[in-house]
């Protein structure tokens, strides 16, 4: 086995393992660090702190961070913050629906046992008793090499594919406001500034008790 065959055999399977490594491996938790106070803290009052627009009020915008939505998302949120000074805007991952993230940690597993089938699927075989491989198999193993990246890259794909939720949705204390869900786009930035505006200036209607 030459050099090429070695890298051609090798990457997919560090890639792969680095994939898996990534996917179950729990996320460090978040250190709440505060920031340091500055000059200009020190010398705000409450009456200044009160007198932004959106002063006392939350937007959250969740999104899917696996579609690529973050830069729409950062953009949305200066542009709400300078049109609503005080305005706090929250941004969150919208999660795709449990049975695609079950089936997307189910990837990695499908990935590493075709990989193992290709490298050793004649003992495999005759471990379970089938003396012949089936067609399919000879097929496969012909071209492993090719047959390995495109089991790695497809993987990939539908893995990337199963944890996208497509989610771009805005709520504006609790009510939302915009669900690219339900639209099928994402909303313009007047469109959006609109709506915020319309919650914000909602008169409050006071509840029986």
């Amino acid at each position: 086995m030459d050099k090429t065959q070695l890298i051609l055999l090798g990457l997919p399977i560090f890639l792969l393992f680095t994939d898996l490594l990534n996917l179950f491996t729990p996320p460090p938790p978040k250190s709440q660090q505060q920031p340091p106070p500055s000059i200009s803290e020190t010398l705000d009052f409450p009456s200044q702190k009160s007198s932004g627009v959106g002063y006392g009020n939350t937007v959250e915008i969740n999104f899917c961070v696996s579609c690529s939505y973050k830069g729409t998302a950062v953009t949305m949120k200066k542009m709400l913050e300078t049109a609503f000074p005080g305005l706090d805007v929250v941004l969150a991952n919208y999660p795709a629906p449990a049975p695609k993230r079950i089936l997307a940690k189910v990837v990695p597993v499908a990935q590493m046992g075709v990989i193992g089938l290709i490298m050793g699927g004649e003992q495999i075989f005759s471990m379970i008793g089938i003396a012949q491989p089936p067609a399919w198999y000879h097929s496969l193993r012909a071209n492993r090499f090719g047959s390995m990246a495109s089991t790695w890259l497809l993987g990939n794909f539908l893995q990337s594919f199963l944890q996208s939720s497509g989610a771009f949705e805005v709520s504006c204390n609790g009510e939302l406001v915009f669900s690219k869900l339900k639209e099928g786009r994402f909303p313009g930035e007047i469109e959006l500034r609109d709506l915020i505006r319309g919650t914000l200036t909602k008169p409050f209607v006071a509840g029986s008790y």
